[in-house]
Protein backbone atom coordinates (compact mmCIF):
# COMPACT_ATOMS: atom_id res chain seq x y z
CA UNK A 1 0.00 0.00 0.00
CA UNK A 2 3.04 2.18 0.77
CA UNK A 3 3.91 2.25 -2.86
CA UNK A 4 0.03 3.76 -3.84
CA UNK A 5 -0.19 6.37 -1.17
CA UNK A 6 2.98 8.10 -1.72
CA UNK A 7 4.68 6.98 -5.35
CA UNK A 8 1.04 6.63 -7.40
CA UNK A 9 -1.40 8.65 -8.85
CA UNK A 10 -3.70 5.26 -8.75
CA UNK A 11 -4.63 2.58 -10.12
CA UNK A 12 -6.26 2.14 -13.48
CA UNK A 13 -8.55 -0.87 -14.45
CA UNK A 14 -11.83 -1.61 -16.45
CA UNK A 15 -14.91 -3.90 -15.58
CA UNK A 16 -18.18 -4.81 -17.50
CA UNK A 17 -21.56 -3.58 -16.99
CA UNK A 18 -24.08 -6.67 -18.20
CA UNK A 19 -26.30 -5.23 -20.67
CA UNK A 20 -29.26 -5.39 -22.74
CA UNK A 21 -28.46 -6.34 -26.41
CA UNK A 22 -28.64 -3.00 -28.00
CA UNK A 23 -31.03 -2.80 -30.92
CA UNK A 24 -28.28 -1.30 -33.28
CA UNK A 25 -24.19 -2.65 -33.61
CA UNK A 26 -25.58 -4.87 -30.82
CA UNK A 27 -22.64 -7.25 -32.25
CA UNK A 28 -20.09 -4.49 -30.83
CA UNK A 29 -21.14 -4.99 -27.35
CA UNK A 30 -20.45 -8.64 -27.04
CA UNK A 31 -17.25 -8.82 -24.77
CA UNK A 32 -14.81 -11.90 -24.79
CA UNK A 33 -16.44 -13.61 -22.60
CA UNK A 34 -19.50 -13.79 -24.80
CA UNK A 35 -22.29 -11.42 -23.08
CA UNK A 36 -23.50 -8.21 -24.21
CA UNK A 37 -21.98 -5.61 -21.78
CA UNK A 38 -20.38 -2.12 -21.55
CA UNK A 39 -17.30 -0.91 -20.16
CA UNK A 40 -16.70 0.99 -16.96
CA UNK A 41 -12.87 2.35 -16.87
CA UNK A 42 -11.76 3.91 -13.33
CA UNK A 43 -8.80 5.26 -11.92
CA UNK A 44 -8.46 5.00 -8.08
CA UNK A 45 -6.26 6.26 -5.17
CA UNK A 46 -4.55 4.17 -2.65
CA UNK A 47 -8.14 4.21 -0.61
CA UNK A 48 -9.86 2.55 -3.44
CA UNK A 49 -12.03 5.77 -4.28
CA UNK A 50 -12.63 6.60 -8.43
CA UNK A 51 -10.91 9.96 -8.93
CA UNK A 52 -11.42 9.48 -12.52
CA UNK A 53 -13.85 7.39 -14.57
CA UNK A 54 -14.75 6.91 -18.38
CA UNK A 55 -18.50 4.86 -18.93
CA UNK A 56 -20.31 3.64 -22.20
CA UNK A 57 -17.62 2.09 -24.58
CA UNK A 58 -19.23 -1.34 -25.74
CA UNK A 59 -17.59 -4.47 -24.55
CA UNK A 60 -15.86 -5.60 -27.53
CA UNK A 61 -13.75 -2.38 -27.10
CA UNK A 62 -10.05 -3.31 -25.90
CA UNK A 63 -9.31 -1.59 -22.29
CA UNK A 64 -6.43 0.07 -24.28
CA UNK A 65 -8.27 1.47 -26.96
CA UNK A 66 -10.84 2.97 -24.35
CA UNK A 67 -8.01 4.76 -22.06
CA UNK A 68 -6.23 5.83 -25.50
CA UNK A 69 -9.36 8.03 -26.16
CA UNK A 70 -9.76 8.68 -23.02
CA UNK A 71 -9.60 12.48 -21.88
CA UNK A 72 -7.46 11.19 -18.65
CA UNK A 73 -4.92 9.77 -21.48
CA UNK A 74 -4.84 13.39 -22.93
CA UNK A 75 -4.70 15.13 -19.66
CA UNK A 76 -1.20 12.45 -18.63
CA UNK A 77 0.38 12.89 -21.99
CA UNK A 78 0.12 16.67 -21.38
CA UNK A 79 0.58 16.54 -17.90
CA UNK A 80 -1.84 18.49 -16.65
CA UNK A 81 -3.44 15.56 -14.53
CA UNK A 82 -1.09 15.66 -11.83
CA UNK A 83 0.01 19.08 -12.52
CA UNK A 84 3.64 20.00 -10.75
CA UNK A 85 3.58 16.77 -8.79
CA UNK A 86 6.92 14.99 -9.16
CA UNK A 87 9.00 12.13 -6.77
CA UNK A 88 12.52 12.09 -7.04
CA UNK A 89 13.72 8.48 -6.32
CA UNK A 90 17.75 8.17 -5.58
CA UNK A 91 18.97 11.55 -7.39
CA UNK A 92 16.45 11.47 -9.88
CA UNK A 93 12.85 13.64 -10.38
CA UNK A 94 10.10 11.51 -11.70
CA UNK A 95 6.41 12.00 -12.95
CA UNK A 96 3.99 10.54 -11.11
CA UNK A 97 2.60 7.67 -12.51
CA UNK A 98 -0.24 5.28 -12.29
CA UNK A 99 -0.47 1.82 -12.35
CA UNK A 100 -2.20 -0.24 -14.99
CA UNK A 101 -2.10 -4.16 -16.09
CA UNK A 102 -0.73 -5.98 -19.58
CA UNK A 103 -3.44 -4.57 -21.11
CA UNK A 104 -1.94 -1.12 -20.75
CA UNK A 105 0.03 0.79 -22.95
CA UNK A 106 3.59 1.07 -21.23
CA UNK A 107 3.94 5.04 -21.14
CA UNK A 108 6.46 7.45 -18.91
CA UNK A 109 3.39 7.58 -16.76
CA UNK A 110 2.05 4.35 -16.65
CA UNK A 111 3.57 1.02 -15.20
CA UNK A 112 2.81 -2.16 -16.27
CA UNK A 113 3.71 -5.64 -15.93
CA UNK A 114 6.92 -7.24 -17.69
CA UNK A 115 5.57 -9.54 -20.30
CA UNK A 116 7.77 -12.92 -22.36
CA UNK A 117 10.27 -14.48 -20.16
CA UNK A 118 11.37 -12.88 -16.93
CA UNK A 119 14.50 -13.03 -14.59
CA UNK A 120 13.90 -13.02 -11.10
CA UNK A 121 13.84 -8.88 -10.62
CA UNK A 122 11.36 -8.67 -12.84
CA UNK A 123 8.99 -11.21 -11.70
CA UNK A 124 10.11 -9.49 -8.39
CA UNK A 125 8.43 -6.21 -9.62
CA UNK A 126 5.15 -7.78 -11.40
CA UNK A 127 4.55 -9.22 -7.81
CA UNK A 128 4.78 -5.81 -6.59
CA UNK A 129 3.19 -4.15 -9.37
CA UNK A 130 0.05 -7.07 -9.22
CA UNK A 131 -0.18 -6.68 -5.25
CA UNK A 132 -0.04 -2.77 -5.44
CA UNK A 133 -3.07 -3.14 -8.13
CA UNK A 134 -5.32 -5.34 -6.34
CA UNK A 135 -6.68 -2.24 -4.81
CA UNK A 136 -9.19 -1.29 -7.72
CA UNK A 137 -10.08 -4.82 -7.84
CA UNK A 138 -10.59 -4.84 -4.32
CA UNK A 139 -12.84 -1.56 -4.65
CA UNK A 140 -14.92 -2.83 -7.65
CA UNK A 141 -15.54 -5.99 -5.88
CA UNK A 142 -17.29 -3.12 -2.83
CA UNK A 143 -18.72 -1.56 -5.58
CA UNK A 144 -20.42 -3.88 -6.97
CA UNK A 145 -21.11 -5.26 -3.12
CA UNK A 146 -23.45 -1.85 -2.65
CA UNK A 147 -24.83 -1.74 -5.75
CA UNK A 148 -25.76 -5.19 -6.78
CA UNK A 149 -27.47 -3.78 -10.15
CA UNK A 150 -24.29 -4.11 -11.44
CA UNK A 151 -23.94 -8.09 -11.35
CA UNK A 152 -27.33 -8.33 -13.54
CA UNK A 153 -28.40 -7.23 -17.15
CA UNK A 154 -29.60 -3.34 -16.85
CA UNK A 155 -32.72 -3.16 -18.78
CA UNK A 156 -31.67 0.56 -19.54
CA UNK A 157 -30.66 1.41 -23.06
CA UNK A 158 -27.11 2.05 -23.78
CA UNK A 159 -27.53 6.11 -23.88
CA UNK A 160 -28.99 5.68 -20.21
CA UNK A 161 -26.83 3.03 -18.15
CA UNK A 162 -23.56 5.64 -18.44
CA UNK A 163 -25.93 8.41 -16.54
CA UNK A 164 -27.37 6.13 -14.27
CA UNK A 165 -23.80 4.27 -13.19
CA UNK A 166 -22.27 7.43 -13.04
CA UNK A 167 -23.70 8.11 -9.75
CA UNK A 168 -22.63 5.49 -8.47
CA UNK A 169 -19.15 6.35 -7.93
CA UNK A 170 -19.37 9.27 -5.62
CA UNK A 171 -21.95 7.31 -4.02
CA UNK A 172 -19.09 4.80 -3.98
CA UNK A 173 -16.28 7.38 -2.59
CA UNK A 174 -18.47 8.83 0.05
CA UNK A 175 -19.43 5.06 1.08
CA UNK A 176 -15.49 4.22 1.57
CA UNK A 177 -15.03 7.64 3.44
CA UNK A 178 -17.63 6.85 5.94
CA UNK A 179 -16.21 3.13 6.18
CA UNK A 180 -12.98 4.61 7.41
CA UNK A 181 -13.95 7.94 9.24
CA UNK A 182 -16.71 6.04 11.79
CA UNK A 183 -15.76 2.30 10.71
CA UNK A 184 -17.44 1.01 14.25
CA UNK A 185 -20.93 2.66 13.32
CA UNK A 186 -23.00 -1.03 12.05
CA UNK A 187 -24.28 -0.24 9.03
CA UNK A 188 -24.45 -2.79 6.18
CA UNK A 189 -24.72 -1.88 2.20
CA UNK A 190 -28.29 -2.66 2.06
CA UNK A 191 -29.23 0.38 3.66
CA UNK A 192 -27.98 2.40 0.62
CA UNK A 193 -29.26 3.29 -2.21
CA UNK A 194 -29.18 0.00 -5.10
CA UNK A 195 -30.71 -2.75 -2.75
Amino acid sequence: MALLQWDCGGVIDGIHIPILAPEHQGSEYINRKKYFSMVLQALMDHKGHFTNINLGWPGKVHDARIFRNSGLFQQLQQGTYFPDQKITVGDVEMPIVILGDSAYPLMPWLMKPYTGTLDSSQELFNYRLSKSRMVVECAFGRLKGHWRSLLTRSDLNETNIPIVITCYYPLHNMWEWFQRAAPSFPIRSSHWVGH
